[in-house]
């Protein structure tokens, strides 16, 4: 039997466990659809960085990296989104890039605006409007040399020379900025495309996956229950953040809104894990007499040999990014404007502070890759994978995973992530590969984010 010699206690604590983890995960699936998708914004930032790095492209590689005019494509992509939905700054662009006679300039717009640096481009341009002569001394806009790609685009419609603030130098650094957002992705999808048809090849002439012994404890679905829903949801999710956020509350009084935002992430992550681990810890000590013995391999780190670990990793990682890219590829074609994506993406993209930087990508890269990796892959996997086959395991645990993260739009393709991240444990039989493995895509995905920023 699944279920045997358990307390009513325990019944009762998962059961409470369980219904709250269902409310919780509904409301965050249901805000999720209210969150907006940030890969317009990306969208966005890589036409920003190839209008920047123009000047730099070679005239023969023109046409490859930019099709259609970058500022035209933001143009577009802005009029698609109501105007009272855009942010400032897009708000902006929209009305520079406009041309006069368009609706969208009307008078006293500038009361839609309350950055005042704002209000008073709109009067220059209202005035321009008004005037096609009309031409300011280009000093006037020095406000704006911090956004460069706003100040790119004043010197167009004000006819100015802009080329103390873009550069040769700085435009060649975008033009390598765009090479690598462009090549990178389409590099790992060609070595991971060719690396999974040697896999499969393999596999089938040798008529086995290879896979290695994967050790459960000696856990029951009742474990997995207070773990995941209590440990994971109601301590992890509900009760931690209002230590969390206390702390960072006291912390923050005089530091910026980027770095404020940033503590929060990394010390929620950090108390989210708390109460998890320590479950794991007591369920632990539980079957051992009492006792916790770190020298002991748990849960299958298997480190050793470090080099086998951190190949089978990067191969785990190279062989996925063509799948989870593919599903991605299929729900945009199927579903337009899909919105839930992870705020952490947002933030990280419009991050201007190098420390707060340093904390997201400590928290993305190392913390969050190591504690869900021990909860889904070191634990969850093999007690589903025991109790059910291995097949199960992996489509269940990954399943779970998918849902944690609270948002519809990316439920579909970290269903596919956490397949890989499953077959890769199971397949290397080390959890120290599928956390290599982890680590390298929320790598890329902050890499490519940091990159995009102009």
């Amino acid at each position: 039997m699944i279920f045997k010699n358990i307390s009513k206690s325990k019944l009762t604590l998962a059961f409470i466990s369980i219904v709250i983890t269902f409310f919780v995960w509904q409301q965050g699936l249901k805000d999720s659809l209210n969150r907006p998708s940030v890969s317009f914004d990306i969208g966005q930032k890589e036409q920003e960085i190839a209008e920047l790095s123009a000047q730099s492209i070679p005239v023969n590689l023109y046409k490859f990296f930019i099709i259609n005019d970058p500022v035209d494509q933001i143009n577009k992509s802005l009029a698609e989104v109501s105007f009272e939905e855009l942010t400032e700054r897009n708000k902006l662009i929209r009305i520079i890039t406009s041309e006069s006679n368009d609706p969208v300039i009307y008078k006293n717009i500038s009361k839609n605006f309350e950055n005042k640096n704002f209000k008073f481009l709109i009067d220059e341009i209202e005035k321009k409007s008004n005037d096609n002569s009309y031409k300011p001394n280009s000093d006037k806009f020095d406000l704006f040399k911090g956004d460069r790609f706003l100040y790119h685009l004043l010197s167009r419609k004000f006819d100015f020379d802009d080329s103390s603030l873009i550069t040769k130098s700085f435009s060649n650094k975008m033009f390598l900025k765009i090479l690598a957002i462009r090549l990178i992705p389409l590099l790992t999808i060609l070595i991971g495309s060719i690396l999974t048809l040697k896999i499969l090849w393999n596999s089938i002439s040798l008529k086995k996956f290879g896979w290695k012994e994967i050790k459960s404890l000696d856990l029951e679905l009742i474990d997995m229950v207070l773990l995941i829903a209590g440990g994971f949801v109601v301590l992890g999710e509900v009760v931690s953040p209002l230590f969390s956020i206390s702390l960072v509350e006291l912390l923050s009084k005089n530091i910026s809104n980027e770095l404020s935002q940033s503590l929060k992430i990394f010390f929620g992550y950090l108390f989210m894990a708390i109460p998890p681990l320590v479950i794991v810890y007591y369920q632990i000590k539980s079957l051992n007499s009492g006792v916790f013995t770190f020298k002991k391999d748990y849960i299958q780190f298997n480190f050793l040999p470090i080099k086998y670990a951190i190949i089978q990793g990067i191969k785990g990682w190279l062989t996925i990014v063509p799948f989870v890219l593919l599903i991605s590829l299929i729900m945009n074609s199927l579903i337009d404007n899909q919105n839930g994506s992870n705020p952490l993406l947002e933030i990280v993209l419009n991050n201007n502070n190098y420390l707060s930087f340093f904390l997201l990508f400590v928290t993305t890269t190392l913390l969050a890759p190591l504690f869900e990796e021990i909860i889904f892959r070191g634990i969850l996997l093999p007690t589903l994978s025991r109790d059910f086959g291995v097949i199960s395991g992996i489509i269940v645990s990954a399943f779970i995973f998918a849902l944690a993260h609270l948002s519809f739009g990316e439920m579909p393709p970290l269903f596919v992530l956490g397949i890989g991240l499953a077959i890769t444990r199971i397949a290397s039989g080390s959890l120290f590969s599928s956390v290599v493995m982890h680590s390298l895509w929320n790598g890329l995905t902050f890499f490519n984010l940091f990159l995009l920023r102009t």
